[in-house]
């Protein structure tokens, strides 16, 4: 009766570990059942997310292209403004070096006059001292 008794206790022990392995089984099946129902939603997001990428590069290929049209026709401008800045540098330049000139030019002929005006001035003082003497000049 003893040896059936702990046969039966064996048996009792072994159901039970069946049991918990059987549940354990259980709850391992739905977390991966969890699993891959998770990674078929983001591989689904995955291929949605690539779509609307693979979308958005074209249209801004369209976009790039758009503006190095642009950029390409405004180029000429570009260039066009940098030659009239040029242009003007080289005339305000000019017109300084014009200025100068000028300006040395007026002091030379300032000078001049000056000169001038002074031997007219000594002219007619000579001259009246030689008619005062009886002189020409």
């Amino acid at each position: 009766m003893l040896i059936e008794l702990s046969v039966f206790i064996i048996a009792v022990a072994l159901a039970a570990v069946a049991v918990y392995i059987i549940l354990l089984l259980k709850k391992v099946s739905n977390v991966v059942d969890e699993a891959q129902h998770s990674l078929n939603l983001l591989t689904s997001d995955v291929n949605v997310t690539l779509y609307q990428t693979n979308e958005l590069l074209a249209k801004t290929n369209v976009l790039v292209e758009d503006v190095n049209g642009k950029v390409a026709t405004l180029d000429p401008l570009f260039v066009a403004v940098a030659d009239l800045s040029e242009s003007v540098s080289d005339l305000n330049t000019s017109a300084r070096d014009l200025t100068v000139k000028a300006r040395s030019a007026g002091q030379r002929t300032v000078k001049a006059g000056g000169a001038l005006a002074a031997m007219s001035k000594l002219s007619s003082i000579l001259g009246k001292k030689g008619a005062k003497h009886g002189e020409k000049v």
